[in-house]
């Protein structure tokens, strides 16, 4: 009988520790489609519900009209839900709330 307790325990750490690896793997990494007709000079992405839009993840880079910028949304948090901000070279801002970025692989912004 004991044998087979701890053989169910070890069974249901095993499954835990599966699952665990499983959710810190997911890929994070988006492809942001600019299919606007401006230039986008700032890309941010923060957890949903957080109010605080963090830093540029574009930094220096632009993403031309029609261009792709591949983004690693991963901020080490596990969250997979985030808010994105687009701000292009002519001040329009584009939101879009709630992006689950661990299913996500490619996000369109138009105009």
């Amino acid at each position: 009988m004991k044998s087979n307790i701890l053989g169910v325990v070890t069974l249901s750490a095993l499954a835990l520790i599966s699952v665990v690896s499983t959710a810190s793997a997911l890929d994070r990494t988006v492809s942001v489609n600019n299919l606007t007709g401006s230039v986008m000079t700032e890309f941010y992405a923060s957890n949903t519900g957080t109010g605080d839009w963090q830093e540029d993840i574009l930094g220096d880079q632009v993403v031309g009209a029609g261009e792709t910028a591949t983004i690693n949304i991963d901020d080490g948090s596990g969250y997979c839900k985030f808010d994105f901000k687009a701000v292009f070279d002519d001040g329009t801002e584009v939101i879009a709330p709630d992006n689950n970025v661990c299913e996500l692989t490619d996000f369109n912004i138009t105009e």
